[in-house]
């Protein structure tokens, strides 16, 4: 009796663990992988009934529209997935989040546009990923970051216009990449694929056919002949301007900073202000050409030709001023630290304190280029206020500036 029981539940065990959709074809293979071959049965979605054992599922050329959390929950040993050729435009989150076992995806020839790269985050063991001929204008710059093992990507005849720098990042394994037929914009935000392109020795499959649609000067040319002229990293000088040698005011001195920076396409100039009280961020000019302020940043005076200016600089703002350069190629910094000191003979005792420091006027303060990173290499500005009650070397009472002199005379400089 116990063996009969025995072959009973024997053949109960086999029988589930071969289960197969009427669809579908089901066998195991000679390395004991099981395969449902579901491919060609015109299927408008994933069969019910498949085996928890499966390892390989192939449903390529069927009338697949959707994908849902629950379209696989009964494969989750599955390996390789083969979904091409269907008319999938739906792909929900959570999707492919739980098959951790996948080694092998092919979507491509479908109808996606959006897609959930949040799942691949658990897919660390994919060796190959196909989403070729489909509908993607984009995807984030971590879209494949957990993907330490995948070795082959195709994104070829998509809608691409541009990829994220670090796309391609933290991808050890990967040895093929398709990226062709993609109506590339080659803008100066794409120049970062060339030089990587340069550098790698991953095979792009018909690197050549990866070519600019816009802008027009360089339509029809490949992304990897962007010449390097049009395409240049910011530079970026501070210097400090100092009115010491010149006139004080009654309402005090005017500090005035001025960044020149250099790069193609021409950097946009921002500045960050850390003081004790405050952190302010202005991204760019805030003094219109009729001499107009924007009210809510009218205690620092930024101008379009990258000078700012802060009337009646007084200790609350003392602190860190910051220049940036920015442009599509990179970004570079470079800051002062100021402070405000008191004296009637600036120029004597601003040597005296820093014998390496300087209160001529157009003074050089730290190069972007060789700026430190940590931030240790900022140099300190002495700002010297002169008291009020000072007279000129004339003997002479100082006159007053009016603010509206002072923004006359920049103006001009704008």
């Amino acid at each position: 009796m116990r063996p009969l029981l025995y072959c009973l539940g024997l053949a109960m065990l086999l029988g589930s663990s071969l289960a197969c959709p009427s669809a579908c074809s089901c066998s195991t293979k000679k390395n004991g992988k099981l395969l449902a071959e579901c491919a060609y049965k015109d299927l408008q979605e994933v069969p019910k009934g498949l085996s928890s054992n499966v390892t390989i599922l192939t449903l390529s050329a069927n009338r697949i529209s959707w994908l849902g959390q629950g379209s696989f929950a009964e494969v989750p040993e599955v390996q390789s997935l083969w979904l091409g050729y269907n008319q999938i435009g739906v792909v929900e989150l959570g999707t492919f989040a739980f098959l951790v076992h996948l080694k092998n995806l092919d979507l491509s020839h479908n109808k996606i546009a959006d897609f959930p790269w949040q799942d691949l985050r658990n897919l660390s063991g994919l060796q190959i990923l196909k989403m070729n001929n489909n509908r993607l204008a984009g995807l984030p710059r971590d879209a494949f970051h957990s993907l330490k093992d995948l070795r082959s990507l195709w994104l070829n005849d998509n809608e691409l216009t541009t990829l994220a720098e670090g796309t391609l990042d933290n991808l050890p394994s990967l040895s093929q990449l398709q990226l062709f037929n993609n109506p590339f914009n080659c803008s100066c935000k794409v120049f970062w694929l060339k030089k990587w392109t340069e550098n790698t020795s991953v095979s792009i499959t018909k690197g050549g056919s990866t070519l600019c649609v816009a802008p027009r000067r360089l339509k029809g040319r490949a992304v990897t002949d962007i010449p390097d002229h049009y395409c240049v990293a910011p530079s970026v000088q501070l210097t400090y301007l100092s009115n010491l040698d010149n006139t004080v005011t009654y309402d005090g001195l005017t500090l005035t900073l001025h960044c020149s920076v250099a790069g193609s396409p021409l950097p946009e100039i921002r500045w960050k202000i850390q003081t004790s009280a405050r952190r302010v961020e202005i991204n760019g000019p805030n003094v219109a050409r009729d001499g107009n302020v924007k009210q809510s940043q009218e205690r620092f005076l930024v101008f379009k030709n990258g000078t700012m200016a802060i009337p009646n600089f007084s200790k609350e703002d003392e602190g860190i001023y910051t220049c940036l350069a920015v442009n599509d190629v990179g970004m570079r910094d470079v800051s002062v630290n100021v402070a405000l000191a008191g004296s009637e003979n600036p120029a004597e005792d601003l040597l005296q304190d820093d014998p390496q420091a300087s209160h001529l006027g157009g003074q050089s303060c730290y190069k972007g280029d060789e700026m430190d990173p940590s931030g240790a290499g900022e140099k300190l500005v002495i700002v010297y206020h002169m008291p009020r009650e000072s007279k000129s070397r004339a003997g002479g009472a100082v006159p007053q500036v009016h603010l509206g002199t002072f923004l006359l005379a920049l103006g001009i400089m704008i």
